[in-house]
């Protein structure tokens, strides 16, 4: 099996890779990149058996539902403001790892949720964003989280400092079935874009030998539309090179 973890800017800067191999028992990061355009990143999708995306698929319903009545001229909804804000995964996130992601509809990730939804996925992509075909969506924090890392403080040239301490911990934690070269560990330490996009890439196998979090039945409905972070089990890193794939499928959408 191959996964594909991509953390996903507004733009090509910013937007890093990582690709893993699985086999054996054993996780090999093949490759990480940075700076991809759109191209690039339907072409490793393209060769990969799952991909784990770091952004929002969707914007919340009654989100939607709100700005269409606006944009009619009709009155503003009676909304609860965290209705608009947060998607029903958002919420669930929340509930599980007392993390807010950030708000497609009111933060700057929505600019970033543009982009990836104006990638030309695959039909079945667009008919189903819960994560049951190769794409899913990801959230590196809540991932660190459930698997017993601090996620907080590891960003941009601030946090290099807490992101060498992390990546070490992160990497003694997965010896010895996780191999990567100096140069990609050293992509990590220098750059959490990659260290992201590994994560996501670790999450994007979690999904596929499904052991993360079941989306509730009442939800599936909107995270159909909204989208569905990939939540791994608490303490299931360990679990990720011994689970066997030899179940695994992409559902095809009727």
């Amino acid at each position: 099996m191959d996964t594909l973890g991509i953390d996903l800017a507004a733009q090509p800067e910013n937007t890093a890779a990582c690709l893993i191999h699985w086999q054996g028992g054993s996780a090999e990061v093949s490759k990480v990149a940075c700076d991809l355009d759109d191209a690039t990143i339907l072409e490793l999708i393209h060769g990969v058996d799952k991909a784990g995306i770091d952004v929002p698929l969707g914007w919340p319903v009654d989100f939607v539902y709100a700005i269409s009545e606006h944009h009619a001229l009709k009155r503003w909804p009676k909304k609860e403001r965290l209705e608009l804000r947060y998607r029903e995964t958002d919420l669930f996130i929340h509930d599980k790892t007392g993390l807010w992601p950030l708000s497609v509809s009111t933060d700057r990730i929505g600019v970033t949720a543009m982009r990836a939804a104006a990638l030309s996925f695959s039909e079945a992509e667009r008919r189903d964003r819960s994560g049951i075909g190769k794409i899913v969506e990801v959230y590196p924090a809540a991932a660190l989280r459930q698997w017993g890392f601090d996620s907080r403080g590891y960003k941009d040239i601030k946090g290099r400092e807490t992101r060498l301490k992390l990546v070490e911990s992160f990497l003694q934690q997965t010896k010895p079935w996780l191999c990567l070269s100096a140069d990609q560990r050293s992509a990590c330490e220098e750059c959490d874009d990659v260290f992201d996009a590994l994560i996501a890439s670790l999450v994007a196998r979690a999904r596929a030998v499904k052991i993360t979090e079941p989306i509730p039945p009442r939800f599936m409905q909107q995270a159909r539309v909204e989208g569905w972070i990939a939540l791994p089990k608490v303490g299931s890193l360990r679990e990720l090179a011994v689970v066997s794939d030899a179940d695994f499928s992409v559902l095809p959408l009727a």
